[in-house]
């Protein structure tokens, strides 16, 4: 099944902007006989030491060993910083990794009362829909909220903050500074353009797009590409999310174009040539379509690496 995600177009009609939360949680670490705290079973000193942990205006006494992960990006960074032995339920539209314990809970009209259910010692959002936050503080379930990113640092903040907050915070110290040595070799390595190629991304086959002022658009604008999307959103007025037509797409002739509705709208290098008047786009004259994975390209944790491998790939092949 397709994972959808704050950056589709469904989502930016629908959604509720997200409201600041402010969560503090009550209650004391039992103390040992000798008056120091108890370590949870199964933890190492190192680890037990790590707590009480604050992030922002939350604070956790002891690690979380029952989380609820309502947002399939927080989902993929909790398993890659070695936290997913400690995840006890996911969003049905977690599908990623395999070994995520998916159910049948919405992360798109979560439920406070059914994630209660799971007896979760912290739960991860993406955003604070239905009034989940208020209710889930009613519960005295700790929350984190782990809002769509905007750039990449707000990728590497979040790996840090679930990393301390789970007692992973190597890990996710790790796994950033991969991504990031990762990332910077591969915008080092990506070909010198001696004119900027440009670009249309599409989100669905009704022509929703990015604009480079969205995390995606940032990724291809580190990469020297130009967004024939800008034009139509140049005030922000669309979040980034403007809806162009075929026939500007037409005239705007992107050199490359990038298809991020593969899995949910069977649309691929094909299907495009086909439309109406686009086999004259260069992009689909000279084979240069790209198909990704809709789920890459809607998320913006660890596989993030393998979307900018896709489009510096993308480049080299429409230079060479």
């Amino acid at each position: 099944m397709r994972t959808p995600h704050p950056l589709r177009p469904a989502m930016l009609r629908t959604a509720a902007v997200a409201t600041a939360v402010t969560l503090a949680l009550a209650g004391c670490g039992q103390a040992g006989s000798d008056g120091s705290d108890d370590a949870q079973p199964g933890l190492s000193p190192e680890a037990a030491a790590s707590f009480p942990v604050t992030v922002g205006e939350l604070t956790l006494d002891v690690r979380p060993e029952r989380i609820v992960s309502l947002s399939p990006t927080a989902t993929e960074m909790l398993f890659a910083i070695e936290a997913g032995d400690q995840v006890t339920a996911v969003d049905d539209n977690s599908n990623y990794p395999a070994e995520a314990p998916t159910t049948d809970l919405s992360g798109f009209t979560p439920n406070a009362e059914a994630i209660a259910t799971y007896e979760p010692d912290l739960v991860v959002l993406s955003g604070d829909t239905n009034g989940v936050v208020a209710g889930l503080t009613r519960l005295s379930i700790p929350v984190y909220l782990a809002d769509a990113a905007v750039t990449l640092d707000d990728t590497y903040r979040q790996l840090t903050e679930l990393g301390a907050l789970t007692g992973h915070p190597d890990a996710a110290a790790d796994l950033v500074g991969t991504m990031r040595s990762e990332i910077d070799k591969l915008v080092a390595d990506a070909p010198e353009l001696a004119e900027p190629l440009s670009y249309y991304y599409e989100l669905d086959p009704t022509f929703y797009t990015v604009t480079s002022q969205t995390f995606v658009g940032s990724l291809f604008a580190m990469v020297g590409l130009t967004n024939v999307a800008d034009p139509a959103d140049p005030q922000g007025e669309a979040g980034g999310y403007p809806q162009l037509s075929a026939e500007a797409l037409i005239d705007a002739d992107p050199d490359l174009i990038f298809l991020a509705d593969t899995l949910c709208c069977q649309q691929n290098a094909q299907t495009v040539a086909q439309r109406a008047g686009w086999s004259t786009i260069t992009a689909v004259q000279a084979g240069q379509v790209v198909e990704l994975n809709d789920d890459i390209a809607s998320r913006w944790g660890p596989r993030v690496v393998d979307l900018i491998r896709a489009i510096v790939d993308a480049v080299d092949a429409a230079v060479s």
